[in-house]
């Protein structure tokens, strides 16, 4: 019980400083993968599906998440002719351009939350933290 605590409250603050950063532009944490995702993808554009199966966390409405980040006109969705049941998603330059104009503070961000760790405890973290999510979890060494 106590390493369960100690990973909530863990979260909860390094959540905390993220969720000030993204807010102050409008973004959630999720939106802002969402949109690291499709400029990664670029220039192809995902099926809205795909988008949601990566995300870090899951998001339960991501549609939803993609209409926001459309109504800003931060992503573009278009219906292939052959399969009206899928929409595809891309990052629009605005998106591009607002994930340039993020990408300091994101830095600043993660420094303030564990810039205080030495580099061999990181790697030692993520590889704990890799444990505990079990040996089903995989490909997700996106840490950078």
């Amino acid at each position: 019980q106590e390493v369960f605590l100690s990973l909530w409250r863990t979260y909860d603050r390094l959540r905390l400083l993220e969720d000030q950063l993204f807010g102050r532009h409008g973004l959630t944490a999720q939106q802002y993968n969402a949109l690291r995702l499709l400029r990664g993808a670029r220039p192809e554009k995902l099926p809205t599906l795909a988008v949601g199966a990566r995300l870090i966390s899951r998001a339960p409405d991501i549609t939803r998440l993609l209409d926001r980040l459309h109504e800003r006109g931060l992503v573009d969705r278009e219906r292939p002719a052959e399969n009206r049941r899928v929409v595809l998603v891309g990052i629009t330059d605005a998106g591009v351009d607002l994930l340039h104009e993020l990408a300091a503070e994101v830095r600043e961000c993660h420094e303030r939350q564990l810039g205080h760790l030495k580099p061999n405890e990181m790697k030692a973290l993520v590889e704990l933290l890799r444990k505990a999510r079990g040996p089903h979890e995989n490909g997700d060494s996106d840490w950078h």
